[in-house]
């Protein structure tokens, strides 16, 4: 039987608030885990456009380690992936 890869990337959007909200502010957040980069963008790409705030990065330990902050989650979906050959390459 053939497993999956293990997840090397995530991806963190926030979760819209529904219903009354407490006093205090609150920012639910979910993530989700993808093998690849590709999957990775492609899934943010879809929050980003509803509006929602996206973090991504690797997951230890895959390298070379990558932390997207959200105000440069639209660039780094921009950018063209390369597919990874081996660990320590920058991507």
């Amino acid at each position: 039987m053939v497993q999956p890869p293990a997840p090397a990337w995530y991806v963190t959007f926030e979760i819209r608030k529904r219903g009354l909200l407490s006093k205090k502010e609150r920012s639910p957040r979910e993530t989700r885990m993808f093998a690849t980069e590709a999957e990775a963008k492609m899934f943010a790409r879809v929050k980003l456009e509803n509006g929602l705030v996206v973090f991504a990065g690797t997951i230890n330990p895959h390298l070379p380690k990558r932390l997207i902050l959200s105000d440069a989650v639209a660039d780094w979906i921009d950018e063209r992936t390369e597919p990874s050959t081996g660990e320590g390459q920058e991507s």
